[in-house]
């Protein structure tokens, strides 16, 4: 019943259907003309489809309408419209069979056309034929006495031709389906199988037109997935094109990356003492930009133009540029051309403007007098003050004929001195920032070491004669491997390496005395490959020797050297085939660094690898030989006291800022501090536990009691002033207040986002307004610094 009442629905409904579909049609057919998304033969056949569903459903409708009609004009439209029925059948198969042509030859890329399908053209033909002469022959179809179609036995051919031509294109589409688009196969296949099935209802069930209505809204689908899938190749032809284009947009700019490089090396090559120091100040200069906010390609535009910046040096004499002494004041003025002459080779790169801007006012002061114009502040160009403080944080980094590379710290002082001055304030600021986080001073001239001379080996001769560059031991085990052979003539068991335990300024092992008490040199301890070990500033060593008797040691000798360092212990570790010696040192205290140097006696050292771990060790990690060495051993004020033994490596717990807050604290710096900056800092933030450097830890203001500050422009604004009261003398009495120990009171006021901060300390005011530029609701405060201890922490809310 369910079934025959869906029939009798359709049936109701099919007329109103045909009209419908053929109105989408010939719609869908103006919209092809007026696309211009499809080929021309393409878009012919498949609107040439569109309109022969048109004729083809309104000659079905008209068919149904004067079935029985006994007058003339009733006569003559059955007629017309039954034999357009069959006709239409035929040449929308025809022009289906056109467009899956176009298909297999353009997109597919066959040479020939199947011959099954241009066997259609023919089978269409032959069709046509026979539907005229079924007109006069009643081949087809007849009319009964009241004007109704009736079938006629050769029904059957009328409806075979098309479908076999359909099975025909199937059978092609199939055959070529992994070469067809996804989408297009999907087209195709439901054009062809579709029909095939509504002609088997379409026996059963007499009376409807179940094979026009389908076709009708296949020839619809057919158009909008040939669109789509025309729009999918110009995507990937826009997607292909934008990656061709992107890709010769990098080999371009590779290959100007790789000029330029090439044309900075030349230029530092003609100067025995900047070797490599074009290629630096492009990576500080781009370091700076990047802190100040500048997109990429600004970035990318600072990089070159300090990759350049000294292309002027191609035009003076290579006798001035390696001049041993001081330079005459007539070679001092030739020297000062060089911007002038870098700024003449590189305007004619009329693409890239800045290059010359960075070169021609790189030597520009921020007072004033610079050169080679004596421009002033602002008027100086942006790029070129970036250039300026990159350019002179390499010059004072790195090794000169008339002295070795200045220590960072003694750096960082001289640009706090020369803000303002020499320096633009706030790239001066920033270089500042990147010499305090860069923790283990990687941002310097890398030194080839005597006898490595940047290569892999070491070749040692007396005791100390031949050191290696200090490697800096910290938290994350570093893993030394190397190779040893004594020298020729010498006993394998006296020609054995060692290591030096030491810190200095400047990394490296000084035997001078004067430039010892300069670095701040101080050496811990020597250990050597034998198990040996010497005790010089170190509290305390202890060696443990495990051996393999058995093992057989020639004269070449591999061995791996693992070395960590927790607070005020250090753990080295050397392995070879016959031992296994571990020493646990004991370290004067936990702030200053600790370096190895690589020596040996008689022997030669090859094949050194250097690798540190990416994970910490937990603090439990080396067994301790001596008491840790604590400034904070007194009673606790409201939260727990806090010992920070370098930059910003501990930090109080957090501190909920609600609305009016006052702290109260003691601190002292440590006996290893002895710069200005040595003092506590304070933390502005938020993180979702309240911890410095939790989750989702946002900074938004970082202010230390010296005077100077850090802000993050992308989570806050600072308003900072700072002023010396009557009680300031000097820096050098602030440092001494420091020492011996002060007492510290820190004001709070919030409203909503604007955090206003006050503090008086030894005769300095700070002032700092904080606006946060987003809603995380909480904001916590917390005290850091860098070498000193905060204790007696008191706690006051409104």
């Amino acid at each position: 019943m369910a079934l025959s009442g869906m029939i009798e629905i359709f049936k109701d409904i099919q007329l109103d259907l045909m009209l419908i579909l053929s109105g989408i049609s010939g719609a869908t057919a103006l919209f092809m003309a007026l696309s211009k998304s499809l080929t021309k033969e393409r878009k012919l056949y498949l609107m040439l489809t569109e309109l022969f569903t048109v004729i083809l459903l309104l000659s079905d409708r008209a068919a149904y309408l004067y079935r029985g009609d006994e007058s003339e004009y009733g006569y003559w439209i059955v007629r017309i419209s039954n034999f357009m029925l069959f006709a239409m059948v035929l040449f929308i198969v025809w022009a289906f069979n056109k467009y899956l042509e176009i298909i297999v030859v353009d997109d597919i890329g066959l040479e020939k056309v199947p011959l099954r399908l241009k066997f259609t053209d023919w089978a269409v033909l032959a069709g046509t034929i026979l539907l005229v002469i079924s007109q006069f022959t009643g081949l087809y179809y007849t009319f009964d006495d009241h004007n109704r179609y009736l079938r006629s036995p050769g029904f059957m051919i009328g409806m075979i031709i098309p479908l076999g031509i359909m099975v025909l294109e199937l059978t092609v589409i199939i055959q070529l389906r992994k070469r067809l688009r996804a989408g297009l196969f999907v087209s195709l296949v439901l054009f062809t199988t579709m029909p095939l099935i509504a002609s088997i209802l379409q026996l059963k069930l007499y009376g409807l037109s179940i094979i026009n209505i389908t076709i009708g809204i296949l020839t619809c689908l057919l158009y909008l997935f040939a669109l789509q899938d025309m729009n999918m190749i110009v995507n990937k032809a826009r997607k292909i094109e934008i990656e061709y284009l992107k890709k010769e947009s990098e080999g371009t700019r590779r290959l100007f990356t790789q000029t330029a490089e090439a044309l900075a090396s030349a230029i530092d090559a003609k100067d025995k003492y900047t070797k490599g120091h074009s290629s630096r100040v492009a990576e500080y200069s781009r370091k700076i930009a990047e802190l100040a906010g500048k997109n990429q390609q600004e970035c990318d535009e600072i990089y070159y133009a300090a990759l350049l910046h000294d292309v002027g040096k191609i035009g003076i004499s290579k006798n001035i540029l390696n001049k041993n002494g001081k330079l005459t004041a007539e070679e001092y003025e030739t020297i000062k051309q060089h911007p002038v002459i870098g700024s003449q080779i590189l305007s004619s790169i009329s693409e890239s403007p800045y290059l010359s801007i960075g070169a021609q006012f790189h030597h520009e002061r921020y007072d004033g007098r610079g050169y080679p114009e004596g421009l002033k502040g602002n008027d100086i160009p942006e790029i070129a003050r970036i250039i300026a403080v990159a350019d002179a944080y390499d010059a004072m980094t790195s090794k000169r004929s008339y002295r070795d590379a200045v220590p960072q710290q003694v750096v960082r002082e001289e640009f706090v001195k020369c803000l303002g001055t020499q320096f633009d304030p706030e790239f001066g600021k920033l270089m500042i920032h990147l010499i305090d986080i860069d923790e283990e001073y990687q941002m310097k001239e890398k030194e080839e070491v005597k006898e490595l001379a940047g290569k892999n080996e070491l070749i040692c001769k007396e005791y100390r004669s031949s050191v290696s560059e200090g490697i800096v031991i910290s938290q994350n085990i570093t893993r030394i491997r190397l190779t040893s052979v004594p020298d020729n003539g010498y006993p394998a068991d006296y020609c054995i390496p060692s290591i030096i335990l030491f810190d200095s300024l400047d990394a490296r092992i000084h035997e001078d005395k004067k430039n010892a008490e300069r670095l701040l040199y101080l050496e811990y301890g020597e250990i050597k490959f034998n198990g040996e070990v010497v005790c010089k500033a170190a509290r305390k060593i202890k060696p443990l020797i495990t051996r393999n008797e058995e093992a057989y040691q020639g004269e070449r000798v591999i061995y791996e050297v693992e070395a960590v360092r927790v607070k005020d212990h250090l753990l080295i570790k050397i392995i070879s085939d016959t031992a296994v010696i571990q020493v646990i040192m004991a370290l004067p205290d936990s702030s200053r660094w600790t370096y190895i140097g690589l020596t040996g006696e008689h022997c030669h050292i090859s094949n050194v690898s250097i690798k540190h771990d990416d994970l910490t060790v937990p603090e439990t990690y080396i067994p301790r030989i001596a008491e840790e060495i604590s400034y904070i051993d007194v009673p606790a004020g409201d939260i727990p006291n806090v010992q920070i033994d370098g930059y910003r490596s501990a930090a109080t717990e957090g501190i909920a800022l609600k609305n009016k807050l006052t702290i109260d604290f003691h601190t002292m710096s440590l006996p290893t501090a002895r710069l200005v900056w040595h003092c506590p800092f304070i933390s502005v933030y938020y993180s979702k536990d309240g911890r410095i450097n939790g989750p989702g830890f946002h900074e938004y203001a970082l202010i230390r009691l010296d005077g100077e500050n850090w802000d993050s422009a992308e989570y806050a604004t600072n308003k900072f002033t700072i002023d010396k009261i009557d009680d300031y003398y000097n820096w050098n009495d602030w440092k001494a207040k420091n020492k011996s120990g002060m007492d510290c009171t820190l004001s709070f006021r919030r409203k909503g986002n604007v955090i206003t901060f006050k503090t008086e300390n030894a005769g300095i005011s700070i002032t700092n307004v904080t606006t946060v530029n987003e809603d995380n609701g909480d904001i916590f405060v917390a005290i850091s610094g860098d070498q000193c201890a905060i204790t007696n922490i008191r706690i006051k809310e409104a």
